[in-house]
């Protein structure tokens, strides 16, 4: 795996990584995979504060492209969407309620039929 451009965010407390790694006779790394190599490339970082996005293998090339954040703790990791740490296995926000139980809906009768007049004339007047 090559580091392709490594920034330092520290107002997201997070550093944003532009990789390409080549995979000569296999198939493309799965996101799990691309996050562990990308936690290896920098020191003291895990893997469970990597997101890995925009990976990008073009057809018929062994050359798999993306972007990698490497946040500084879980708790920096909360401003990634919900999908986005949902795909990665990251547990959201425990502190969030729970979803409440829809209400009741009430037993309504169905609307009585509307009688209308049957006037199959053709459309024309």
């Amino acid at each position: 795996m090559e580091i392709v451009d490594r920034k330092e965010n520290s107002l997201l407390s997070r550093i944003e990584i532009r990789f390409q790694l080549r995979h000569e006779q296999s198939a493309t790394p799965s996101r799990s995979n691309l996050r562990s190599k990308v936690a290896s490339l920098e020191p003291g970082s895990s893997a469970s504060n990597v997101i890995v996005k925009d990976v990008n293998t073009r057809f018929g090339q062994p050359l798999t492209t993306g972007l990698a954040f490497i946040y500084d703790s879980p708790e920096a990791m909360q401003i990634e969407p919900q999908y986005i740490l949902d795909r990665h296995g990251v547990a959201g926000e425990e502190d969030a309620p729970a979803e409440k139980a829809p209400a009741e809906v009430p037993d309504v009768a169905p609307p009585a039929e509307i009688e209308t007049e049957d006037d199959v004339s053709g459309g024309e007047e």
